[in-house]
Parts: C-alpha cells; structure tokens; sequence
C-alpha cells in the first residue's frame, strides 16, 4: 500500500503534491535576489555575477563566495555561511514567509519558448517508490554536498526540476490561473522572463486533485537534489518518534512541467587529443562507423547525424546503418552511438565520467563555442542533436540509465524565488 497515497475522499491517487509556506523575496527585491542554480556556475563565475548584488542567492547556494578561495568549497564552514546569509535575509525582511501553505505557479519565457510548472512539495515516498522516476546515475560527493547544504540551512533552496505526460486538465487550470496578476514579473540579465502566482488554499483542491491523476512524474534536471532531499528526510524521519509522513520534510521543493513545454538543448562534446592519430587518420578510422562528408552548418539537423570541426572545418557525421541496435532506448541515444562508435573505439575515451581527455559544453553557449575551444585547448567538437523528452522518459520508464551529459535543458529555474522550510 505504501506505492499509493490516499486523500479524504478514499481514492487511490498517485502524484502526491504539498502546499508549503514559502520563504520569497520581497517583490520589489525578486529580481535582485534570484539568481542561476548553484551548479551552472564555478566558484570564481558565482563571485564574480555576486559581487556588486549583496542579496544575491547565490550568497545562500554558493556561499564559499563570501570566504577565502582557499576554503574548501564543500567544508562545514561553506555551509555555516551559506545558513548565516539565508537567514540574514529572512531576518532583514528581504524574504517573506507565506502566512499559509501555497501552491505556486512558475513561468519562464526565453525567446518564442514559454514553459510554466506549478511549484509544490514533491513526496520522497513517491521517489523512493519509484513512482518519481530517475534517468540518470548520482554521483556521491555531490550527492553528500546537497544534504549538507539542506541539512544545515533546514531548507531546500533549489528546485527540483520534474515533469509529466501532459495533460489537459492541468493544461486548463494552470491557463485560467494564469489570467491572475502575478506576485512576481521581470526579466534576469540573460534576457529570460520570470511570473509567479501564488495559488492560496482557497484555489488549492482542483490543482491537488488534478495531479492525483497523475499516474507518474519523472526528474528533468535535480537527481542530486532530489537524493539528497531523501537523504535528509530519512534522517529526520528516525530522529523523530511521532513522525507521521506528513511532515514538510517528506517533500522536496520542485517545479513540475507538462512534458510538451520541456526545451532540451544539445550537449556537446569537445576532446583534447586525437589518441596519437593525424588528422587524416582519424577520419579514415571513423569513417568505418560514420558517412563523413563536409558539413553546411555546424549544428545536425536529425537524430544520429553529427557536426565534428577538425582542422578548423565542419564535418557532418551519419551513423551507419547497423552500427547501433535502434530498438534500445539507452544504445540507440546519439551520445550513446558517438560513444560507442567513435569516442571508445577510435579515440579511447572508455568512460567520459573520468576521462580527463573529453570535456562538455552546454548548447546554450553555441557551436561558437566548440570553435573557441578548439583554437584553444582542444583538438576536435562534436555538436549534438538534442535529446528529446520522449527518449528520456522512455529509458526512465524502462528503469534505464542514461549516459552523462546526455540533456541541457534551458531556461534554468532561478534559485531563491521559492525556498522550502523542512519544520514550518
């Protein structure tokens, strides 16, 4: 029984969402505060963006900012410091709480994409049970980063980044709601619009009772905040003897999309060395598996097509027919095919977790990008078609793994605009 939830009316529901009571900026102050996810940003790139903007969350996600270099970034002081300046903040009035448990509804527009999710307490039960489910591997110090930081802070800072098969009725809710003035509406420095709502307990029940028709959600981007959250929450659940489940800390704050508006950017590989091979050798090698030709644009129009820059020139790679198994959901991915037939065999790149001769590069920078790298520390690039949400869920359904860097989605959700107290 513990696969299902069950609600007042005797129901057997799935998705299980929480109303919170939110910690946010001040609405004059949202757009200083908010600020890019604490793992889009290196230390030295999160000091910089903070440095003139003292409310700034990342002071809260990325607090080694406010320390000595020379500080360990994952040290006990790191996360001291990041609990100081979040509840400076509350302190100051710069965050707010929420007299009562909301739900909340978050609007990103980047360019013609609009994506919108509702924000809510997202049931670790449900993770745990796989009712959540997960398309890729984490990794333990990062992992052990995540709880410590809500550990001491006592708060998930950072979303979750779920979704969902749409659905309709959701779609029609979330678009009637939407005809109300926002608590929130401005746009960052990348250009990226932010809207929230605040759904308040009167307007509640139909947005609880449609997602109980939810049979399951699945992680976007946020597995290592999501393990985390558990983590903590197994922790708290044997440190209380009167724990029921209802507590706030069996839910991990997440924004969870309709699967039709996700945006997944390529992620693109760039690798440092051709293993000992010219140029004109590693083409021959490669041709084996690949149709190589030279290419019209950068960037590949379809699935198993591929650019490559070489030599200061754009290639486009085809995937030979036969040369991967297109009925499996995880060998039949390009990053999968690139690896098997071309980065493994030819260049000796076993496993691109550890390689330290291969690097990735997110597609929000642009095949530019891949071109500056090669002028500078690489060799050759390889731009991506992108991964599509289809392929993601259907390995997760599958109770598959996913490569690493196989997805990029854009826009990122800011962090500090919602912040989840684990005790309210």
């Amino acid at each position: 029984m513990d696969l299902f939830l069950e609600r007042k009316d005797s129901k057997i529901t799935m998705a299980d969402i929480q109303p919170f009571k939110a910690y946010r900026p001040r609405p004059d102050l949202a757009a200083q505060i908010a600020s890019p996810p604490y793992d889009v940003l290196n230390s030295e790139e999160a000091r910089q963006l903070a440095a003139e903007n003292p409310l700034s969350f990342l002071h809260v996600v990325k607090a080694e900012i406010d320390l000595d270099p020379a500080v360990d970034v994952h040290s006990e002081q790191v996360y001291e410091k990041s609990a100081q300046n979040l509840h400076k903040l509350m302190e100051n009035g710069q965050l707010i709480q929420d007299y009562e448990p909301c739900l909340y509804l978050y609007q990103q527009r980047m360019g013609n994409h609009v994506q919108c999710g509702l924000v809510a307490g997202a049931s670790v039960a449900e993770y745990q049970n796989n009712l959540i489910k997960k398309h890729e591997f984490t990794r333990l110090e990062k992992e052990n980063d995540r709880a410590c930081h809500v550990e001491k802070l006592g708060a998930n800072t950072g979303p979750a980044f779920l979704t969902y098969i749409a659905s309709a009725k959701i779609d029609a809710l979330v678009d009637e709601f939407r005809k109300n003035k926002p608590v929130y509406d401005f746009t960052s420095d990348d250009g990226i619009s932010h809207t929230l709502w605040l759904i308040g307990s009167q307007q509640i029940d139909p947005f609880v009772e449609a997602f109980a028709e939810v049979s399951c959600m699945y992680v976007a981007d946020g597995h290592h905040r999501s393990a985390a959250a558990c983590r903590v929450c197994e922790k708290r659940k044997a440190a209380n003897p009167n724990h029921t489940g209802k507590e706030q800390y069996n839910y991990f704050l997440s924004v969870i999309f309709p699967h039709n508006q996700m945006k997944i950017l390529d992620y693109n590989r760039v690798v440092l060395d051709l293993n000992g091979l010219s140029s004109v050798e590693f083409i021959e090698k490669i041709s084996a598996n690949f149709q190589v030709e030279p290419a019209q644009a950068p960037s590949p129009d379809k699935k198993g097509t591929f650019g490559m820059f070489l030599e200061k020139q754009w290639y486009r790679l085809t995937a030979k027919p036969g040369t991967y198994p297109v009925n499996d959901p995880v060998k039949s991915l390009d990053v999968s095919i690139l690896q098997d037939n071309l980065l493994e065999p030819v260049l000796a790149i076993d496993d691109p977790r550890t390689s330290t001769r291969i690097d990735f590069v997110g597609g929000i920078r642009g095949t530019a990008e891949l071109e500056k790298r090669c002028e500078n520390d690489a060799v050759a690039a390889f731009s991506m078609f992108p991964t599509s949400i289809e392929e993601l869920m259907a390995i997760a359904d599958a109770g598959q793994v996913m490569p690493p860097k196989s997805t990029w989605f854009e826009p990122k959700l800011r962090s500090g605009l919602i912040v989840k107290m684990l005790d309210e």
